[in-house]
């Protein structure tokens, strides 16, 4: 086998210390500020600016459309001068553009902040994520990556149950969503100025280069593909829920998922370790596509329930076995461009997919919009298994 795919003999270094942990804490933070929005962006488009489906899935692209951008070139940022300063600058500018997104009623200026916030997103999570590996040996990678994504998924089970609450189906509470998810990026930002760079951080890669990193173009493309569901499910849940279910709060929903993707990222920490990148992404994107497939098919509160639950099993594993994927036998000085590669893919899947998601649901229905996301997921599992560079050797 060769060195990208094969099983990995996971070593005993101390792994979890008190500047790990308060990355994770500071990540946490700043993920319950950004997914607490997730149920109140749709609402507000729809209900208070009076546009449509498709409209909301723009939304969700402008944000993504910033961190497209600015991500590979963080990449390189991090490289040079660190992973705090991104750290920190990343919360505190999207702690500044959510705090602005109430300022005027306009979908114009309401997409410029998204877009905003976008760049402050890529600055932050290039930063966290990479710090995270700076501080892991190179065999335990996958585990730090999943005990990271305790602050991806502890914020989005636990944010958008808070967005619920605070909204509470009410168009004059948007304003108190922005101000109370801008205040919890603020406090990442604190936490952020607690936490130091390793003694040992590589030193910066030689001039020159493109800005995308070739190792993460393969494993960025399977995570497109199967996280296309994942823009779907996050934007247009809410609005499925309520217009085509008639269910009003899916706090419940979104805390199905995110203490499922939690609880297995922990139990199941070294899972990406030891079972091998190829292994653990076409087992996370097939239960992705199943989960999907029955909200698709049953149609129903317990469709709704059970196939978001599939749906969870298969997200958790799909991010840090992609990432260890991209990660393998790279230089450590070029980690950060590598993690700015990757996560760009992430933020093209929320973006690109999020817009593809509400055309779609706008001209065909959200079944169609769910479905098209499955077969995604698919296309993706067979790109990851029979590609050159990715399969099996």
């Amino acid at each position: 086998m060769s060195a990208r795919n094969s099983k990995i003999r996971v070593s005993r270094e101390k792994l979890i210390t008190l500047p790990f942990a308060l990355i994770v804490a500071s990540g946490l933070a700043y993920f319950i500020a950004l997914a607490m929005l997730n149920p109140v962006f749709g609402p507000y488009v729809k209900d208070r600016l009076g546009l449509d489906d498709s409209a909301v899935g723009v939304s969700f692209g402008f944000f993504a459309a910033g961190a497209i951008i600015l991500r590979p070139i963080i990449g390189r940022v991090g490289d040079t001068i660190g992973r705090r300063p991104l750290l920190i600058g990343g919360a505190i500018s999207v702690a500044a553009a959510t705090a602005s997104y109430g300022a005027f009623d306009t979908f114009g200026w309401f997409l410029a902040m998204r877009a905003a916030a976008g760049l402050g997103e890529a600055a932050f999570f290039v930063g966290a994520a990479t710090m995270i590996t700076d501080r892991a040996p190179a065999d335990r990678r996958g585990e730090a990556l999943s005990y990271w994504s305790i602050a991806v998924y502890g914020g989005l089970s636990l944010g958008p149950v808070l967005g619920e609450v605070l909204l509470g189906g009410r168009k004059e509470r948007f304003i108190l969503c922005w101000v109370v998810a801008a205040g919890i990026s603020a406090i990442a930002a604190t936490i952020g100025l607690f936490v130091s760079e390793v003694d040992d951080r590589p030193p910066p890669p030689a001039k020159g280069g493109a800005l995308l990193h070739r190792s993460a173009l393969g494993p960025g493309l399977v995570l497109f593909l199967g996280f296309v569901s994942l823009a779907g499910w996050s934007g247009f849940v809410k609005l499925y829920a309520r217009d085509d279910l008639g269910i009003e709060n899916v706090g419940a929903v979104f805390f199905i998922y995110g203490a499922i993707v939690l609880g297995i990222r922990v139990v199941g920490a070294t899972l990406p370790d030891r079972l091998g990148p190829i292994v653990a992404g076409t087992f996370a994107l097939g239960f992705g596509s199943a989960g999907i497939a029955l909200v698709v098919i049953l149609h129903s509160a317990v469709g709704l329930y059970l196939g978001t639950a599939v749906f969870a099993i298969g997200q958790s594993l799909a991010y840090p076995a992609l990432l260890v994927l991209a990660l393998s036998g790279v230089n450590d000085s070029e980690r950060a461009s590598v993690v700015g590669t990757f996560s760009a893919a992430f933020d093209l899947a929320m973006g690109l997919g999020g817009f593809i998601c509400g055309v779609i649901a706008e001209s065909f229905g959200y079944r169609w919009m769910f479905g098209t996301s499955a077969v995604l997921a698919i296309v993706g599992i067979t790109y990851l298994r029979s590609a050159p560079g990715l399969r099996r050797s």
